[in-house]
C-alpha cells in the first residue's frame, strides 16, 4: 500500500512541531550569537526528516515484526529527547522575551546581555545534549536496511479530505435489533418474578456489537415509561470494579446528587432508604467483574426495592453474567443486509442517495471483513465516505490490516484501518485520549484546552487561534465517529473499544495510574494522569521521577483528595501540562517546589491549590507564572483560611501574576483586602473570562470595567461590600465587551450605582442572594447623580442602565421593590424575578414587546401579566414557582400567546382550571405533593406533551390503564409520568 494515501504516520505529527522550531528564526539566531556549530541544526533536520520517511512504514510492519517495534520505541524516545532537547531551548528564548519587556532597557540590549551570560553555561549542556540525540538518531536510520524499512512519501495533513460538518450522523436507528429490543422490553415488563430479587438480565456479547446501544434504545422507550418504575437509572460501571465506587456511583445516579463518602456502611444505608419500597430499573453499562463475593456486596442495598425492579447488565463475558446469577441474552452479529444498512446509512456523502456499482461491489467486501460488529461497520463508513475514488476503497479493501496476527486480536482491523487513515495531526490527538479511563465523559473545550498545552495545535502563521483549529479537530474526529455525543449535550464519549486502541498505540507513552498494570512507571512515559478519588499521596510511586521526560501530570477527576504533589517534583524538567499544582504545608518542601513549578515551560491551564500555605511572597515569584504561555489559570486559597496579614496576602497574589495570553481566571478563597493592579489594569489583554468567589476580606471591588476584552464575570461572597461604585467601573466608557455579569450571594450589599455609559453589551445579568440590596442608583456622569426619594430611587432595579440585555434573573432580593425603564426596552427576551416579595409591579409602559419566557414566584405579578403585555406579545413560556395557592390559573390570567408553562414547587396547589390551560401545548408539573386531579373536563386537545413529575397523588391518577385520570391524558404522544 502506498504510503501517500495514508493519513501520515503518529510520529511524523510529533516531529512536525521539532521542524516548525528548527525553521524558526530565532533558533538559527541563538546559535549564531553564541558561535555555536550551526551544522549541529542542520544535522538535526536532515535525521528528523530520514526517520519521518521510514515512520509510516514502521507503523505497520510494528505488528507482524517485533523487531520494527522495539525499533520504532527506541525512536520515539529518540525523537522525544530532541523535542525536549529543542523545548528547552525555546523556552529560554521565551524568557528571555518576558525578561525584556518586563524591564525599561531596549529588547536588542537585553537579550545580547542574556546570551552573554546567562547561556554560558547552558550553551555546553545544550552542545553536548545535541550530539548524543544526532549519535542516536544516525544510528538508529541506519538500521533500515536490516529491518526492510521503505521510505515513503508524506504530502502531510492534507490527506485525508476533511469532512464536512454537516454530516455528522444522528443514531437514532439502530438496524437489525427490533427482535432483541422487542425480548429486553418483555422481560423488563413482565410480572414473572426472580427468586433472586431484584431480577437481572445480562445482554452479552463481543465488543463493538451494540449493546450499549440497544440497551439505550430499551431505557429510552415509551413502553418503559408506561411500566411505573419509581426509579431509573444508568450506571457506566467500566473495567475497573470497585465495590465502593460502584454502590456510590449507583446512589449518585439515583438522587443525582454527588457522594464523597469514603464508608461503605453509609453509602449502603443511604442507597437502602432511597430504593426501600420503590420499583426500580438500574442498568449496569459495561460490566467486567467475575467474581461473586464483590457482586454480592454491591446487590445488598438494590435487594430492599420492590418486586418488579430490574437490572439490565451489558457485558462481554458470560462468566460476569454466571457470577450475577443472571439470566442471559445474548447478542450475535448483524445479518448481511443490517450491515449493509449501517455500512451505507456512513458511507454515503451529503446529498447521495446510493452508491455507484463500482464502489458497492468493493463496499460490500469490505462489509464482509467487518464481521458484522456495527462499531467497525460505522467507522470504515465514516473512514469511506472521505475518499471518492475507487482506487481508495480497493487499497482499504486489500490493506494488510486485515489479518493482524493474533496476538493483537484485542484489537479491530477496522477500527486500526481508520486511525491509520487519519490526518497525523488527529492521530496525535486521539491517541492522547488513552490517559483517560473508559466511561470517561469529555468536556469538548476542557480537552482542547489540554491539546494546545501540549502544542498539538498547529496552524500556519498562527493564522487562526489554537482554540479555533481545537474545535475543528474534535469536530473532525467526531464526524469520523472517535468520539460519539452523549444524552447531554455538553458532554462526548469514546467507545470502550477505541479507548483500548488509543492505549494500544502508545502504550510506551502514556501511563494511568490505578488501571495500568504495575506500580513502577515506566521510564519512557511521557503522560500521566490519575483518576481515583481515594488517591491520597505518591508514596510508593516514587518512579514516576524516573519518567525524566514526562509533559503531563494529569488528574482527571477533580474530586480528587490528593493533598500532596510528589517528591522531587521539580525533577520533572520537560512537564509542559500541570492540571493541579498544590502547595505543601511544609515551608521548606514548598519553597522548593514552588522553585520547581518555575522552572517548567507550562502550557493550556494550571490550578493552584492551597496558596495559603505560601508563608513568603518571594517564593509565589519563584514560581514564574508571568512566563508560562497559560490560557486558563485557578487560583485556591482554603475557605477557612484566617489571615495574619492581608498584605501579606496581596503580595503573593502579586507574585502570582500571569501572562497576557491568559484568556480565563478565577480566584476562589482569596484574604487579602484588596487586589493587585495586574487584576485589573489591563495587563490581561486577552482576559475573556474571571470569577472572584468568596474573597470575603475584600472592602472594595477593582475597577474590573477598565477589562477591555473581559466578556463574562462572576462576583461572588464579597461578605466586606456594601455599595458598588465608581471603583467598580474606572473610566466613563467600562465594560467595553462584557455580555455576563452575575452577583451571587452578597450579603451586606446595599447600594448599586450605574453608569449610562457602563455595559453597552451586557446580554444576561444575574443577581442571587443580594437580601440587602435596594436597588439601582443612576450616575449620569462624575459630577451629576440624579435621586429623589432616597428609599424610592434605592428600590428600583433602572433596566435602561442595560440597552442590549436579553437576559436578567433576580433571585432573593428582599428590598427591591421595581423594576423600571424609562424607554421601551427591545432586546430584554427571559426575566426572572423569584423570592423577591416587595417586587409586585412590572416597569411602567408595560413589558417589553419582545420578551419570550418569564419565570415568577409571586401571585400579584402573574395576576398583571395580562394588563402589561402588549396584545402583540412574544411570550411564550412561563415557569411559575413556590405560590402559596390553592388553585391555579384563573381563566384570564395568562396570555393567550403562552405554550409551555411549567408549575413547580407549590406545595398547597391542589386544584387546576381547565379554560386557563386552553392555549398550551406543554405542561410540566413538578413537586406539587398536593395537587389531587387534573381538570374535571381533562386536558386541552393542544397540549402535545406532559410531564408530571414528583406529584404523588396525581401520579396515582394518571396510570396506564386504570388510573381515573387516565383517560384524560391518554392522547397525548410525549407524556412523561414519575
Amino acid at each position: 500500500m502506498a504510503a501517500e494515501v495514508v493519513g501520515g504516520a503518529l510520529l511524523s505529527a510529533f516531529l512536525q512541531v521539532a521542524f516548525d522550531r528548527l525553521a524558526s528564526p530565532q533558533f538559527l539566531d541563538f546559535f549564531r550569537r553564541r558561535k555555536l556549530d550551526e551544522k549541529l541544526l542542520a544535522n538535526l533536520n536532515i535525521k528528523l526528516h530520514s526517520i519521518n520517511a521510514l515512520a509510516d512504514d514502521a507503523e505497520l510492519k510494528q505488528f507482524t515484526d517485533p523487531h520494527v517495534k522495539a525499533w520504532l520505541l527506541a525512536v520515539k524516545e529518540a525523537v522525544f529527547d530532541a523535542e525536549d532537547l529543542l523545548g528547552e531551548i525555546d523556552y529560554e528564548l521565551t524568557r528571555c522575551q518576558v525578561q525584556a519587556q518586563s524591564q525599561p532597557q531596549t529588547f536588542t540590549y537585553k537579550v545580547s546581555n542574556f546570551f552573554n551570560s546567562t547561556f554560558t553555561s547552558f550553551n555546553k549542556k545544550i552542545e553536548s545534549e545535541m550530539k548524543e540525540v544526532l549519535e542516536k538518531l544516525e544510528y538508529l536510520a541506519n538500521q533500515k536496511g536490516d529491518l526492510g524499512l521503505k521510505e515513503g512519501t508524506y504530502f502531510g495533513d492534507g490527506s485525508g479530505s476533511k469532512v464536512p460538518s454537516s454530516s455528522l450522523v444522528v443514531e437514532s436507528v439502530i438496524y437489525g435489533r427490533d427482535a432483541d429490543k422487542n425480548i429486553i422490553i418483555n422481560w423488563l415488563t413482565s410480572e414473572i418474578e426472580n427468586p433472586n430479587h431484584p431480577s437481572i438480565l445480562s445482554i452479552v456479547g463481543m465488543g463493538g456489537l451494540g449493546k450499549t446501544t440497544l440497551a439505550q434504545h430499551v431505557y429510552n422507550d415509551p413502553k418503559i415509561k408506561d411500566a411505573k418504575f419509581d426509579i431509573k437509572a444508568w450506571v457506566c460501571v467500566s473495567d475497573h470494579f470497585h465495590v465502593l465506587t460502584v454502590t456510590r456511583t449507583i446512589l449518585e445516579a439515583i438522587t443525582d446528587k454527588t457522594n464523597d463518602s469514603g464508608n461503605l456502611e453509609m453509602v449502603h444505608k443511604k442507597l437502602k432508604e432511597k430504593l426501600s419500597g420503590k420499583k426500580f430499573l438500574l442498568v449496569l453499562d459495561d460490566v467486567w467483574n467475575e467474581r461473586p463475593a464483590e457482586w454480592e456486596a454491591v446487590r445488598t442495598p438494590l435487594s430492599y426495592g420492590t418486586p418488579g425492579s430490574r437490572i439490565l447488565v451489558t457485558t462481554r463475558g458470560e462468566k460476569v453474567a454466571s457470577s450475577m446469577r443472571s439470566e442471559v441474552h445474548l447478542l450475535k452479529q448483524l445479518a448481511e443486509d443490517e450491515c449493509w444498512k449501517v455500512f451505507e446509512n456512513h458511507a454515503l456523502k451529503d446529498g447521495d442517495l446510493e452508491l455507484n456499482d463500482e464502489l458497492m461491489k468493493v463496499g460490500r467486501r469490505i462489509v464482509e471483513k467487518c464481521k458484522g460488529l456495527p462499531l467497525a461497520l460505522k467507522t470504515i463508513g465514516c473512514l469511506l465516505r472521505t475518499k471518492s475514488s475507487i482506487s481508495d476503497w480497493k487499497n482499504i479493501l486489500e490493506s494488510n490490516i486485515w489479518e493482524l496476527p493474533k496476538e493483537h486480536s484485542e484489537i479491530i482491523p477496522a477500527l486500526f484501518l481508520s486511525y491509520r487513515y487519519l490526518p497525523s495531526h488527529l492521530k496525535r490527538c486521539f491517541a492522547y485520549c488513552a490517559l483517560f479511563p473508559k466511561g470517561y465523559w469529555f468536556v469538548k473545550a476542557e480537552l482542547i484546552l489540554m491539546w494546545m498545552a501540549q502544542n498539538f495545535l498547529q496552524s500556519p502563521q498562527q493564522i487562526r487561534h489554537p482554540e479555533e483549529v481545537g474545535e475543528e479537530y474534535f469536530n473532525d474526529l467526531l464526524s469520523r465517529s472517535f468520539f460519539q455525543q452523549s444524552n447531554l449535550v455538553e458532554f462526548f464519549v469514546m467507545h470502550d473499544l477505541l479507548n483500548d486502541l488509543a492505549k494500544y498505540i502508545c502504550a510506551d507513552f502514556c501511563f494511568r495510574l490505578k488501571f495500568d498494570k504495575g506500580r513502577c512507571i515506566p521510564k519512557t512515559t511521557r503522560h500521566f494522569s490519575l483518576e481515583f478519588s481515594d488517591v491520597k499521596s505518591f508514596d510508593g510511586f516514587g518512579s514516576l521521577t524516573d519518567a525524566k521526560g514526562l509533559r503531563s501530570f494529569l488528574p482527571i477527576k477533580q474530586g480528587t483528595k490528593v493533598r500532596k504533589m510528589p517528591m522531587h517534583f521539580g525533577e520533572l524538567k520537560n512537564l509542559q501540562e500541570l492540571d493541579k499544582f498544590i502547595v505543601d504545608r511544609n515551608s521548606e518542601v514548598s519553597t522548593k517546589q514552588l522553585g520547581g513549578l518555575g522552572g517548567l515551560n507550562l502550557h493550556g491551564r494550571l490550578s493552584i491549590n492551597d496558596v495559603q500555605n505560601i508563608l513568603n511572597p518571594l517564593d509565589a515569584l519563584e514560581a514564574n507564572v508571568k512566563d508560562k504561555h497559560l490560557v486558563k489559570l485557578e487560583l485556591d486559597w482554603k475557605s477557612d483560611h484566617i489571615p495574619d496579614d492581608p498584605r501579606k496576602e496581596t503580595e503573593v497574589l502579586q507574585n502570582l501574576q500571569p501572562s497576557n495570553h491568559l484568556e480565563n481566571l478565577s480566584i476562589w478563597n482569596y484574604s487579602g483586602t484588596e487586589f493587585p493592579s495586574w487584576v485589573f489594569d489591563n495587563s490581561l489583554s486577552n482576559l475573556v473570562f474571571l470569577k472572584l468567589e468568596d474573597c470575603k476580606y475584600c472592602l472594595c471591588l477593582p475597577p474590573l470595567g477598565l477589562l477591555s476584552s473581559l466578556k463574562t464575570l462572576h462576583i461572588t461572597g464579597f461578605d466586606g461590600i456594601v455599595s458598588v461604585g465608581d471603583e467598580f467601573y474606572g473610566s466613563n466608557s467600562s465594560f467595553a465587551s462584557l455580555e455576563m455579569l452575575q452577583f451571587l450571594n452578597m450579603k451586606e450589599w446595599e447600594e448599586w450605582e450605574c453608569k449610562t455609559t457602563s455595559f453597552p453589551r451586557l446580554r444576561q445579568l444575574l443577581v442571587f442572594k443580594c437580601p440587602k440590596l435596594k436597588g439601582t442608583k443612576v450616575v449620569v456622569s462624575d459630577e451629576l447623580r440624579i435621586s429623589g426619594n432616597s428609599m424610592d430611587s434605592l428600590s428600583i432595579f433602572r433596566l435602561d442602565f442595560f440597552p442590549k440585555l436579553h437576559e436578567l434573573t433576580l433571585i432573593k432580593c428582599q428590598n427591591l421593590r421595581r423594576i423600571s425603564q424609562e424607554y421601551a426596552h427591545n432586546h430584554l427576551m427571559s426575566l426572572c424575578i423569584e423570592y423577591c416579595p416587595q417586587v409586585e409591579l412590572f416597569p411602567d409602559g408595560g413589558l417589553p414587546l419582545n420578551i419570550k419566557r418569564m419565570c415568577l414566584s409571586c401571585l400579584k405579578l402573574i395576576a398583571s401579566l395580562r394588563d402589561n403585555l402588549d396584545p402583540n406579545t412574544s411570550l411564550q413560556t412561563l415557569n411559575i414557582e413556590h405560590l402559596e395557592v390553592e388553585c391555579f390559573p384563573d381563566e384570564v390570567l395568562l396570555p393567550r400567546s403562552l405554550t409551555f408553562l411549567r408549575i413547580q414547587y407549590c406545595r398547597n396547589l391542589k386544584k387546576m382550571h381547565y379554560k386557563g390551560l386552553y392555549h398550551l401545548s406543554s405542561l410540566i408539573i413538578r413537586d406539587c405533593p398536593s395537587l389531587e386531579c387534573l381538570p374535571a373536563e381533562g386536558l386541552p386537545k393542544s397540549i402535545s406533551s406532559l410531564s408530571i413529575i414528583g406529584c404523588p397523588l396525581l401520579k396515582e391518577r394518571c396510570q396506564s390503564p386504570d388510573g381515573e385520570d387516565w383517560e384524560k391524558i391518554a392522547h397525548i404522544q410525549d407524556l412523561y409520568v414519575r
